[in-house]
């Protein structure tokens, strides 16, 4: 949750396995105007380069979400920064900006002394309010319209919003991006703006 009373929504986007719907986010949020946050592997950077590059060059901020996608309380703190500094390297080289301060835990995993070792290497952790949980796709008995309904019925001012920019793995289905046109549209009806997360450090 953002520290604000402001109608304000954050829309996040996590980028690990696929970039398929990378282009489509983009174009969407740039005909309605709307600022995103998103946050990358430095596998998916190494994976998909020119992604990260449009992401970066839209105005996008992109943060780093570790290196591989690991569960960081499994880690040792020595590899947890190893984590950061590999997918730092690989973000930085691509948008020519630091990734840093903004991080996401892999799966929202961590433990308080994760936290302390994520921030003492520089990064403030965002987590969300509302997964859309698109990203279990249609086999997973999700749809656009459960997308949009998760998403609108639990706005709130501060809210930040959880959505993934690849495809499902086997039913191919990209729900939240064929879901973001109707959450901006249904969000704005409701008189929120959209701020990226690097307005709040």
């Amino acid at each position: 949750m953002l520290p604000t009373s402001e109608p304000v929504v954050a829309l996040t986007f996590d980028g690990g396995a696929s970039g398929t719907a990378v282009a489509k986010i983009l174009d969407v949020l740039a005909r309605h105007d709307a600022p995103a946050t998103f946050f990358v592997t430095g596998t998916f950077a190494r994976s998909y380069p020119s992604a990260v590059r449009q992401i970066a060059a839209a105005g996008h901020p992109v943060g780093n979400h570790s290196d591989n996608h690991v569960a960081f309380p499994d880690l040792t703190n020595e590899s947890i920064r190893d984590q950061l500094e590999r997918a730092e390297e690989s973000i930085t080289a691509l948008t020519g900006r630091p990734a840093k301060p903004l991080f996401r835990f892999p799966y929202g995993s961590r433990t308080p002394l994760d936290i302390r070792v994520v921030n003492d290497a520089g990064y403030v952790p965002f987590r969300w309010t509302v997964d859309t949980l698109g990203w279990q796709g249609t086999s997973g008995g999700r749809s656009v319209a459960s997308v949009r309904e998760r998403v609108l019925s639990t706005a709130r001012p501060g809210q930040i919003v959880l959505m993934h920019v690849g495809a499902h793995p086997t039913d191919g289905s990209t729900l939240d991006a064929d879901a973001l046109p109707s959450v901006i549209e249904g969000l704005r009806t409701r008189g929120y703006r959209f701020v990226s997360l690097d307005r709040y450090f």
